[in-house]
């Protein structure tokens, strides 16, 4: 996948904008930690798992991998209308292919399906805001912090989620994993794709091999107990403690000067996503500096006759 990151916010700002939370918690340095998070909660969902397993993609390229997903969050939440949408229809097409037998259950799965791209968003939109929270400036304010999850439903128009399903405020984030909490399971595959991403082998480079231990040491500490307990992520409870000012001041210093830390450091963990990062902090007004809605950007830039941003030029991984 490429993308060119000078037509990141070219139309307009998207569906969000400069004053919104959203804008403040995905461009965050944070976000690194809370994503690593997210990619592997989503392991405890079987049909989740399954893809993954099968596609093997976390294997052959974790970096890529997770750069790719980081990538996409990223672009609806900073990206402008055209950017948004022409990448959500590029993760539809990816994800497409991505069916078969989850084998616990017997019962068939799709990467495409409602429920997993629900567990996918929320995970993400959760995780990612979990970090903001322990390792960036803070807690939300009560008002940031309701409109931040009405803007989680926005960004859920773009997936196959069903609305009435997507939850809007803390509460039903809480309520959403209770309800699914008994669905939730981990298998060997599980426990072996959670691992890989979080402590991944020198093999795939000793760049990424070092980041990714380094986001376990911060990321593995915002998880509740039950999840580390069914993860069998065994990390001292004193290492909590331990990481949370180390972690604090490295991200307070990679935002600043434009998360120039971030940008130098990105080539190591998610190239693509730190070459966004870069041109958020220096993008232009765009031409149209209001925001749209996804109905709006899908009428405007959808597949049907617009020539795509999204260009394929290596094999896709999952």
């Amino acid at each position: 996948m490429a993308f060119d990151p000078t037509s990141l916010r070219r139309d307009d700002y998207g569906f969000f904008g400069p004053d919104s939370p959203s804008w403040k918690v995905w461009a965050s340095p944070t976000a690194l930690i809370g994503f690593q998070r997210a990619v592997a909660l989503e392991h405890f969902d079987p049909f989740l798992t399954a893809a993954v397993a099968d596609s093997q993609g976390i294997y052959s390229n974790p970096r890529t991998r997770l750069d790719h997903t980081l990538l996409y969050f990223v672009l609806v939440a900073v990206g402008d209308g055209r950017t948004a949408i022409q990448a959500a229809e590029h993760l539809m097409k990816v994800h497409a292919p991505m069916t078969g037998i989850e084998p616990i259950s017997g019962k068939r799965y799709s990467a495409n399906s409602p429920e997993t791209q629900l567990w996918i968003h929320i995970t993400g939109w959760h995780s990612v805001l979990k970090a903001y929270e322990m390792y960036g400036p803070g807690p939300l304010s009560p008002e940031d912090e309701q409109r931040y999850w009405a803007e989680c439903a926005i960004a859920a128009e773009l997936q196959t989620c069903k609305p009435e399903d997507v939850p809007r405020s803390r509460d039903e984030v809480r309520a959403y994993y209770e309800r699914v909490r008994p669905q939730l399971c981990v298998t060997e595959r599980a426990i072996e794709g959670m691992h890989y991403l979080m402590w991944t082998p020198p093999s795939k480079g000793w760049g990424y091999a070092i980041g990714s231990r380094l986001l376990s040491l911060a990321s593995i500490p915002t998880l509740p107990m039950w999840m580390r307990r069914l993860g069998r992520y065994r990390v001292p409870r004193v290492v909590d403690l331990a990481v949370r000012i180390p972690a604090k001041v490295i991200s307070w210093l990679a935002a600043r000067r434009d998360n120039w830390v971030i940008v130098k450091a990105a080539p190591f963990i998610a190239p693509m996503t730190g070459q966004v990062f870069a041109a958020h902090a220096t993008a232009p007004v765009p031409v149209d500096p209001v925001t749209i809605t996804p109905g709006q950007a899908r009428a405007r830039y959808g597949s049907q006759g617009h020539r795509s941003l999204w260009e394929p030029k290596v094999p896709e991984t999952a």
